[in-house]
């Protein structure tokens, strides 16, 4: 395991280990939670690596071993140490950083790879949301040992869940068969069902700023941008990308990665190479607005200011 601070970015190489999922502490500045799997996330273990920045770069401060891979990670919204994540064996698994030793405990309902967990952030409300590739959506309280309900409709494995930063009780998921689905957890049911791409749906994310606006990014390489009051035709698209778009976050008017700011007639603002292999896992940090995270499948972590984000525009 070796730390670097070259340049701008801070990075952490964890050997053996390949990045899905990256997420910043919403209490402690520059603490960062990695979700990672041996052999590219289809076979062997996973490792939930926590990490806080020094003066070298990145400092390992604890992990936790499970396994099968871990797809995903969320921190709690209620206790800076709590932390969910998901794995290849249809689990959920719940970790205290204070504690050397966990999982705390284990949520196993979903029969295949959970690819998504999500804690909700709306006030008065401490639930998870997870995704998997068994087609169905399921809705926990921590504190309860099993789902409280199960979401279904979609016709494929689901990539993406997240819940609004705005409504109570509203989700959004992204699916392999195409669609972006709202669902409603007083309804017990979808809201919306959106054909957002022709190709399968990898990611989605609301805007922080716009209660009715989500972004999609799908295996065409496209990011589109959807407003719930009219969604028969996205409100914007943006092309660019090479690759399959695995992850798509939302920041003020900004999309990362490449980063764009999709008010602008001209939205490119720039791209960002600095691994070698795809890169699964993307944050922004919540106390540094300048400040990203990212993991790849070329076993390195990186915390690092972009320049889009560092100059005025």
């Amino acid at each position: 395991m070796n730390a670097v601070c070259g340049g701008a970015a801070r990075t952490l190489r964890v050997a053996g280990r390949h990045g899905y999922a990256a997420e910043f502490s919403p209490y402690l500045p520059g603490r960062l939670a990695c979700a990672a799997a041996q052999h590219y996330g289809i076979a062997g273990c996973g490792t939930l690596l926590i990490l806080d920045p020094n003066e070298s770069g990145l400092r390992l401060f604890r992990s936790f071993d499970w396994s099968d891979g871990l797809f995903d990670v969320t921190w709690s919204e209620n206790n800076e140490h709590v932390l969910i994540t998901c794995s290849g064996d249809g689990s959920l698994q719940l970790w205290d950083t204070a504690k050397a030793a966990g999982p705390l405990q284990v949520y196993k309902e979903h029969t295949q790879e959970v690819y998504s967990v999500d804690w909700s952030q709306t006030r008065g409300e401490q639930l998870v949301v997870s995704g998997s590739w068994d087609q169905t959506v399921k809705l926990w309280d921590p504190t309860v040992g099993k789902s409280l309900c199960t979401f279904r409709g979609h016709e494929n494995v689901i990539y993406s869940t997240i819940w609004s930063p705005h409504i109570p009780g509203c989700l959004a998921s992204a699916s392999g068969d195409q669609t972006l689905r709202i669902w409603d957890v007083k309804a017990a049911g979808v809201r919306i069902v959106i054909p957002a791409h022709q190709a399968e749906i990898l990611s989605c994310d609301w805007c922080k700023y716009n209660e009715n606006l989500l972004v999609t990014g799908a295996v065409d390489c496209s990011l589109r941008g959807w407003d719930l009051r009219n969604v028969r035709q996205p409100v914007f698209e943006l092309l660019g990308h090479t690759y399959a778009i695995r992850r798509v976050k939302v920041s003020f008017h900004l999309l990362f990665y490449i980063f764009w700011n999709f008010s602008k007639p001209d939205p490119l603002l720039e791209t960002v190479e600095h691994h070698t292999e795809f890169t699964c896992g993307l944050d922004f940090s919540l106390q540094s607005p300048t400040q990203v995270a990212d993991c790849s499948w070329d076993e390195t972590i990186k915390i690092y200011d972009p320049a889009c984000l560092t100059i005025p525009a």
